[in-house]
């Protein structure tokens, strides 16, 4: 649900921590125009509601050996419920799938996998994912490359 009592400095310290998580308090406070204390207050209260989920690092796949992103359209042979949360529940296991959504129309998730090589993404894909319970089918699309990949959401300037 939207938090509709941010204001113009929330949407700046939003826009800044989502440019950079690592940024000083101090740094921050002088960005948006605040003095520590209250910049830490405002965080703390982003942090509270929600607003802020996390903070984490954006490793670079390639240097940890992940050269392959797929993304993969499966359907469920069942759509009832608990069907849909059993897939959930499975796919949260497997670190190798880094992204699931839950669709509307003919394919029922989007997976964003990522795997060392061709062949052990063919392994994953046969022994982890097309042999899970209620997969009826998975149609798989390999990037070639990536044009875009900016995490976050946009954040209006105020």
């Amino acid at each position: 649900m939207a938090n509709t009592n941010l204001d113009a400095i929330d949407m700046r310290l939003l826009a800044e921590l989502q440019a950079d998580g690592r940024i000083t308090n101090v740094e921050l406070a002088t960005k948006v125009g605040l003095t520590a204390p209250p910049c830490l207050r405002r965080m703390r209260a982003l942090e509270q509601s929600g607003t802020i989920k996390s903070y984490h690092a954006d490793v670079d796949a390639g240097a940890l050996g992940y050269t392959i992103t797929v993304f993969a359209m499966v359907s469920l042979k069942s759509q009832a419920e608990d069907d849909l949360k059993a897939f959930e529940h499975h796919v949260r296991a497997l670190p190798d799938v880094r992204e699931c959504h839950m669709l509307n129309g003919e394919i029922d998730f989007i997976l964003k996998i990522v795997a060392r090589d061709l062949q052990s993404f063919q392994e994953f894909l046969t022994s982890k994912l097309t042999s899970a319970p209620n997969v009826s089918s998975v149609k798989t699309s390999l990037t070639i490359r990536t044009a875009k990949d900016e995490p976050g959401v946009p954040i209006p300037s105020a």
